[in-house]
């Protein structure tokens, strides 16, 4: 397996496990509720071990942005769909921003290529 694989991989885990933590946290009730505290926490706790592994191979601002954008975008889909919060139209343009944000990085930037 090659490493970009790998590291994307770990990228994808890492963003995927914030998203359930943030989920939880809002779902814990301000720590109240015991099972979906004990989610954000493992969540985050998997979330930051493999972003720890990511920053191997990215540069941590270039990880950061991605791991964050990707994060803010994916919790938010959750917040409108499982939690039923609504969104107005600055917020979904502000959200195609952070996107085409990581698209820039992605596709534009030299700092990718380690």
């Amino acid at each position: 397996m090659s490493a970009a694989i790998t590291t994307y991989g770990l990228l994808v885990v890492a963003i995927l496990a914030e998203t359930f933590a943030t989920s939880s946290l809002n779902a814990s009730q301000q720590f109240t509720r015991p099972i979906p505290t004990l989610c954000s926490i493992i969540g985050y706790v998997v979330s930051f071990y493999t972003f720890s592994h990511v920053l191997k191979t990215i540069p941590v601002g270039v990880g950061y942005a991605i791991w964050c954008a990707l994060g803010i975008v994916l919790i938010s889909l959750v917040g409108v769909f499982y939690f039923k919060q609504h969104l107005d139209v600055p917020a979904y343009i502000g959200l195609g921003l952070i996107i085409a944000g990581v698209i820039v990085i992605h596709v534009f930037s030299d700092s990718m290529r380690h």
